[in-house]
């Protein structure tokens, strides 16, 4: 039995029937109950057309479930009059899916769980698992999921800005328990690019896979977390980068630049600088200026802060950085990073010690409590140092 065939063309399947009229839950119930029947069945005798089975057998199974429920027996007569729709590419019907899956009327938790439900393949379980949520609370959130877009048509064209929004959510998830969720999304998102003529779906890949290819390098064996200048960069997946650039490349060829290609090009000057010290932070401020116009995103411009900071001085960057609300996630951290480059240590050492208190994540908080410590050590071995004057050229500019 190959299950990853059966995972290729679950998605499809499920259109199909979503298409033909059927509502999204009971459809899926009926997919799921054709796939038990190709375990049982396939290994024994295997259709020369395993999708043409699939959902000629699901369907099967959805009219049999009509029929037992006298209240939906009216709608099952109007559907086994209507004519079986035209030809669908496997493309046409996995695209539609991942519109329907990231529907607007959607929370964003629930678009990420019903795109690795229905398009994923992944089981409740699993999906489950990599949230680090109880099994029940997944399944609740699936089967609402379920029930809202089971009211949508597909009347309009869906948008791949929304649909993008919700790969990237699962990007960011990371991973935990068996299912990486990294790795899905790559996999997800390369699935859309080869059904997809849009650039920004390309932007998307690329910057996963450039983001993806530092990962090895990210964290100790004790789970710390490694700055990006720190990180050992022999580490780093030189086929991941080397494919995420040709991606990136080829999307901006098009000349229909995106936020998602902007960010890959900003983590591909990254992925080029052969050490920390060679970044080149001038480029990579242009492409912030290129992402803040695009998006006008707060983060953005936090982001563009440090940059700058990287490329014309600590001090350039905290005048950015003092424009900026500081409730934003991250700015504390920012301030304290940039204090620390200017030379004020004890006004760093406090802010690390604050942006701790405000971390998201247990990793963040250790990570800043030890940068709090180290400046605290060297205050207490060598006293306070004095911050460089605004006029003073930075060290890596002299």
């Amino acid at each position: 039995m190959n299950d990853a065939l059966l995972r290729t063309l679950t998605p499809s399947v499920l259109t199909v029937l979503v298409r033909r009229g059927a509502d999204f839950a009971a459809a899926e119930d009926a997919v799921q109950d054709a796939l038990i029947e190709a375990v049982r069945l396939w290994p024994g005798e295997p259709p020369r057309d395993p999708k043409g089975w699939l959902v000629t057998v699901a369907w099967r199974k959805f009219l049999d479930t009509a029929r037992a429920d006298t209240s939906r027996r009216r709608r099952e007569d109007r559907l086994e009059q209507q004519p079986p729709p035209g030809p669908a590419t496997p493309a046409d019907d996995t695209l539609q899916l991942y519109f329907l899956c990231a529907h607007p009327s959607l929370t964003p938790a629930s678009a990420v769980a019903l795109t690795l439900r229905a398009v994923g393949g992944l089981t409740t379980r699993q999906i489950a698992q990599a949230y680090l949520v109880p099994e029940a609370t997944m399944a609740q959130r699936i089967s609402r999921a379920k029930r809202t877009v089971s009211r949508v048509r597909f009347d309009r064209p869906g948008d791949v800005a929304t649909v993008l929004r919700v790969l990237y959510l699962v990007f960011n998830e990371g991973y935990s328990g068996d299912i990486d969720l990294a790795a899905e999304a790559i996999r997800l998102t390369r699935q859309l690019a080869a059904q997809s003529d849009h650039p920004e779906v390309s932007g998307l890949l690329a910057l996963m896979l450039l983001h993806h290819a530092r990962r090895a390098a990210r964290t100790t064996p004790d789970g710390s977390l490694v700055p990006l200048a720190e990180q050992d960069r022999g580490r780093w997946d030189t086929a991941a980068i080397a494919e995420g650039v040709a991606v990136l490349q080829a999307a901006l060829a098009r000349d229909r630049l995106g936020e998602y290609q902007a960010q890959a090009a900003i983590a591909a000057l990254h992925a080029d600088a052969p050490a920390a010290e060679e970044t080149d932070w001038v480029q990579i401020v242009e492409w912030y200026d290129e992402l803040v116009r695009l998006t006008d995103s707060p983060v953005a411009r936090l982001n563009r802060a440090v940059a700058l900071g990287e490329a014309d001085g600590p001090h350039a960057g905290l005048t950015a950085l003092a424009a900026l609300d500081d409730a934003l996630p991250r700015h504390t951290a920012a301030a304290a990073y940039l204090h620390e480059r200017a030379g004020d240590l004890a006004t760093a050492a406090r802010l690390y010690a604050v942006a701790a208190r405000k971390a998201s994540n247990l990793a963040e908080r250790d990570h800043l409590t030890r940068q709090a410590a180290r400046l605290n050590t060297r205050l207490h071995q060598h006293g306070p140092s004095r911050p460089d004057p605004p006029d003073t050229p930075p060290a890596d500019r002299a």
